[in-house]
């Protein structure tokens, strides 16, 4: 009887070259596993943000490739990009986060008050993670230890801290008067060209990375969203990791909060508008399923430079934004039937 096929000699994507052709490849072997091992999708999505930069460069060539556009682009990725981070660990675990929109609107009011700021620096930033934090944990003991469907709860907690928001600032924009705050936007805060916003995207990107991939923690976030029943019968405290993801998506919303700070100098109420929709899309384009169990960080960084770059191309080519909400929607729909057909192919 023929026995079945191992993944290497199927050519599966964790395997590697035979032995005897490695032999005759010589250095060769290295560099084909490599590329026996590397994501399709994040080459396409890599392909995508290279066409849609070649499409910017035709369209508004002076505009589209000046420096300063270029640094907007990233700068403006940084917040809702940090955010997204946090997003993909939850959806990844089979959860949703409804309220990261208006968790990053709370902690920029609350964190730009006349009393907050009388601390300084270190104050509006304490402040804006502390609420972060806070509003994460209540999220994470109503769906891991309430009970609670994560999409009731945090669609609760998106209701209370967009209306305690407006409590906060009765509808008025709060003005920072920090002057080491407001630094950090200006153009000699930058290092060789690239603002600081980027920089703490950058590291909030690289440790998210090595957390999801280098650390226990990681493997039990892909577990519990694969299977959270035999994740549990093969002792993971579910309840607990669940708990861990909404502290980690409240911090992403925390240090979100700050950079938005800095970026516009304020904190209103209205920050972090449709933050949930943009992150929940950037994720999915970037390969993380719904259901839970797989999903890559920098999979959902590349969806949020492309959904970016959209937008800058779309607001240098003067079309309206229904336009570019339609573009949008085409685009996660078509993330979604991708998904569906990978799926039933596997």
């Amino acid at each position: 009887m023929t026995q079945p096929a191992t993944p290497a000699q199927q050519g599966g994507p964790d395997a590697g070259p035979p032995p005897a052709a490695d032999a005759r490849a010589g250095g060769a072997g290295p560099l084909r596993l490599v590329w026996a091992r590397a994501d399709a999708r994040t080459l396409s999505l890599l392909g995508v943000l290279a066409a849609l930069i070649l499409i910017g460069g035709i369209t508004k060539p002076d505009q589209f490739l000046d420096t300063r556009n270029l640094q907007l682009v990233l700068t403006l990725s940084s917040v809702i990009g940090v955010v997204t981070v946090g997003m993909t660990f939850v959806i990844m675990s089979g959860g949703i986060d409804l309220s990261v929109g208006a968790i990053v609107a709370l902690a920029s009011v609350w964190a730009t008050t006349v009393a907050t700021q009388e601390y300084g620096f270190v104050g509006v930033l304490f402040t804006a993670v502390l609420v972060g934090v806070g509003c994460g944990l209540v999220n994470g003991v109503l769906i891991a230890y309430g009970g609670m469907v994560p999409f009731i709860a945090t669609l609760a907690m998106l209701a209370s801290a967009r209306g305690l928001a407006l409590l906060i600032t009765d509808g008025k924009t709060q003005i920072v008067s920090i002057d080491s705050i407001l630094r950090l936007g200006n153009h000699d805060s930058y290092v060789l060209g690239v603002p600081p916003l980027v920089l703490v995207f950058a590291a909030v990107t690289v440790i998210g990375w090595l957390v999801l991939n280098r650390t226990t923690f990681g493997r039990r976030t892909v577990a519990v969203g694969g299977n959270a029943e035999a994740a549990r019968l093969a002792g993971i405290d579910v309840r607990r990791q669940r708990l861990y993801l909404y502290l980690l998506s409240g911090l992403c919303c925390g240090i979100a909060a700050f950079l938005l700070i800095v970026l516009a100098g304020s904190g209103q109420n209205t920050n972090g508008n449709l933050y949930e929709l943009d992150a929940i899309a950037a994720a999915i384009i970037g390969g993380t399923l719904l259901s839970g169990g797989r999903g890559t960080i920098v999979g959902s960084v590349l969806g949020v430079l492309i959904f970016t770059t959209i937008t800058n191309i779309f607001a240098l080519n003067n079309l309206q934004t229904d336009v570019q909400q339609i573009a949008k929607g085409a685009i996660i729909v078509a993330a979604v039937l991708v998904q569906r057909r990978t799926a039933s192919t596997t």
